[in-house]
């Protein structure tokens, strides 16, 4: 009885081993790929999608095989641009708390496996966007360069306007999810890029005043490390302000959703400004990232409901 006991915790402890260790293994895989980014950008993805069955008058579920393509591809091909980022920023990312935990910092995993990995990725990703569009395949590779070379190896080191430039391939998704639909120009794709496009500028430069330090160390020249937080404030609030007429050009999604959307830019609008009167610069930036996170949810979803209302 004794040696089956023995045997039996034996058995459970091998068990609880084996699960932490594939807890431990996706736990880095999801790092080194940043899975809340893939996550975040396939809300776009679909919505850009969903906008473009909607506005075609293709129907949704006849066209699965489309949705599945695009919603895979876009995720390899943003999850492959990311474990290159990671390749690339591995001797900078060890100076920054929220990245030098990453496996590729800590060498729990081979750089250059990720970074094979990484272009694997991109390259799956792409084939699955061609079995939707060419022009959605175009469009995701337009992303990965922006992203990978225009973005990681050539501003972020070098120059402040490194987050305009990495806001190109932050913009693609919701285009990569209308051209798998429909490969026709379309005013629609345009302001959804645009959307995205002035969305991150304050979003990640909010970011950059709660990390300033931490960007400092590593030698990034982010705005608020190179000139200080009063200017980056008011490039913040510009950048906000610029939002503001960008829903009325969606004005054939509906009343509801305008209103929604006008609320979130001036709710944003009237933060930003709030800043300038705010003498804690980090519990203010703090606000802003938190309410721009927010900011894209709500704004995204309520453009899919905007259809089915």
């Amino acid at each position: 009885m004794a040696d089956l006991k023995a045997v039996h915790q034996t058995v459970n402890d091998v068990g609880h081993r084996s699960e932490a260790s594939v807890k431990a293994v996706w736990r880095e895989l999801s790092s080194v790929v940043k899975i809340g980014i893939v996550n975040s950008n396939l809300i776009t993805t679909f919505a850009g999608m969903w906008l473009a069955f909607y506005f075609t008058g293709e129907h949704f579920l006849e066209n699965l095989h489309l949705v599945f393509f695009a919603l895979f591809g876009a995720a390899l091909v943003i999850a492959g641009s990311c474990a290159i980022n990671n390749y690339i920023d591995r001797d900078i990312d060890r100076y920054m708390e929220r990245t030098k935990t990453r496996p590729t910092v800590t060498g729990t995993m081979d750089a250059r496996r990720v970074l094979w990995a990484g272009i694997v990725l991109v390259f799956i990703g792409e084939m699955s966007l061609l079995m939707t569009t060419v022009t959605a395949a175009v469009v995701g590779l337009i992303g990965m360069v922006a992203y990978v070379f225009l973005y990681t190896l050539w501003t972020k080191r070098h120059y402040t306007i490194n987050t305009i430039v990495g806001s190109i391939s932050g913009a693609v998704p919701p285009v990569i999810g209308w051209t798998a639909v429909d490969p026709n120009f379309h005013v629609v794709p345009l302001v959804l890029f645009f959307i995205m496009f002035l969305w991150q500028p304050p979003h990640f430069l909010a970011l950059a005043m709660k990390r300033c330090e931490e960007y400092r160390a590593a030698g990034i020249p982010m705005l608020p490390v190179v000139h200080g937080f009063a200017i980056t404030k008011r490039q913040i609030v510009v950048w906000v302000a610029c939002l503001l007429p960008l829903p009325f050009y969606l004005f054939s999604l509906g009343v509801p959703f305008l209103t929604v959307a006008t609320l979130l830019n001036i709710g944003w609008l009237l933060l930003g400004l709030a800043g300038f009167r705010m003498k804690d610069d980090l519990k203010w930036a703090k606000w802003m990232f938190v309410y721009s996170l927010n900011y894209l949810t709500i704004l995204f979803v309520a453009m899919v409901i905007a259809t089915v209302w």
